[in-house]
């Protein structure tokens, strides 16, 4: 592992004040951008007559605008820090929540989600990460998994809120209220709890980012955990189908995904005690191993209805470490120099995939079937995944 040039001692409160600022910040711009749509979709189409598939094609449209400008975010972050990048996703975040809310045409309303796209790679969990990184050197990986911990918390927060408020003023007063309520907590919070001096690279390291960008360790990772988002956020968006089509009713399909968010932070609860027992290729090998095959298993086993729930508890158990796998591969492997800028470029192919999920589920579903085919294509390519992953480790 390369040596760790970042760690700055005596500079205690410092960091937990980012961290802090970062665990409400991340919880509030999750919920608020991510989690509240599918709260609201249902509503926006009846109001509007937009059809469901053209309202979320908007919706994914924005992963995918994410992904493209955190490449650019990403060598700003390396630079400069992330106090002025994630001010300004805050501030344009609030812009297209707006938008959104008085979009009366589907044109703008998905002009609106494209930028919404924009805020997020300035707001979410990448600038984050590089700010942990930074900032926090060799204990990195307690902060990131605080920092996940809370942020996983995000859905159970607002998709309630959300549903109580569009009860009462519709989704656009709901959007109107969710974007105010994003501006006076997230603006000030990142301008004052982000003023920390950026911490100085005092020694370059022998791995120039582009150099590592065009290397073949770095090109198989991104294959590799672009192929497992692609499967482990798949198995998220279309369980609930899969449980009900094993006879499950919708309602109990719904808790079994909910009791995966369970696991999700279960896993992470684990994570530090992984990192300290398991090489890096040892974890990422285990860790998308063990998904595609919880993955794979859900597709062939019919029941009963409490193995389908375990199997879905474990498959968040999974997808939590992911996420941290995720955060920590680029450090794991070419240390915190330039994490901003590879992060980037790992992170965009990934959120392509992640973005594609969903419709991938359903078009492979229509073509196979069924749902069950669906989770053991997904563990293959799960599994194909792992194989690539012990490969994007450099010598």
């Amino acid at each position: 592992m390369p040596a760790d040039t970042t760690a700055r001692p005596g500079i205690d409160a410092g960091p937990r004040r980012v961290l802090i600022v970062l665990c409400a910040t991340e919880i509030i711009s999750w919920g608020v951008l991510y989690y509240a749509f599918p709260v609201l979709l249902p509503t926006i189409s009846a109001r509007t007559g937009w059809s469901l598939a053209a309202i979320t094609a908007g919706f994914s449209a924005s992963q995918v605008v994410a992904g493209l400008v955190g490449i650019p975010v990403g060598r700003l972050l390396d630079r400069h820090g992330p106090r002025a990048i994630m001010t300004t996703g805050s501030i344009v975040a609030v812009l297209a929540l707006v938008a959104l809310a008085t979009a009366e045409e589907l044109v703008w309303f998905t002009a609106a989600w494209l930028l919404a796209g924009v805020a997020m790679a300035g707001i979410f969990y990448a600038p984050a990460f590089a700010a942990l990184t930074r900032w926090y050197g060799a204990r990195r990986v307690s902060a990131l998994t605080a920092l996940t911990l809370v942020a996983g918390l995000a859905s159970t927060v607002f998709a309630p809120l959300t549903a109580v408020l569009n009860e009462h003023v519709d989704w656009r007063g709901t959007y109107l209220m969710l974007a105010g309520f994003l501006a006076v907590t997230t603006i000030p919070l990142h301008l004052w709890g982000l003023r920390l001096p950026w911490p100085a690279i005092e020694h370059e390291t022998a791995h120039a980012p582009s150099a590592v960008a065009r290397s073949r360790p770095f090109l198989v990772l991104v294959a590799a955990m672009s192929l497992a988002a692609l499967s482990v956020y798949a198995v998220v968006i279309n369980l609930v189908p899969l449980l009900t089509e094993r006879g499950m009713t919708t309602s109990a399909a719904a808790i079994a995904l909910g009791l995966g968010g369970v696991g999700q932070v279960m896993g992470r609860l684990g994570y530090a005690k992984l990192v300290a027992r398991t090489s890096v290729r040892t974890r990422t090998l285990l860790i998308l191993l063990v998904s595609a095959v919880v993955t794979a298993l859900l597709g062939v086993v019919p029941g009963p209805a409490p193995l389908l729930i375990a199997g879905s508890v474990l498959a968040g158990v999974t997808r939590g470490i992911f996420t941290l796998v995720q955060a920590t591969a680029i450090t794991d492997r070419w240390g915190a120099v330039h994490y901003g800028q590879l992060n980037g470029l790992l992170t965009a192919p990934v959120m392509l995939t992640a973005a594609i999920a969903p419709w991938a589920g359903s078009a492979l579903a229509a073509w196979l079937g069924g749902y069950p085919a669906v989770f053991v294509v997904l563990g293959a390519i799960g599994v194909l995944a792992a194989a690539l992953s012990t490969a994007g480790v450099p010598r």
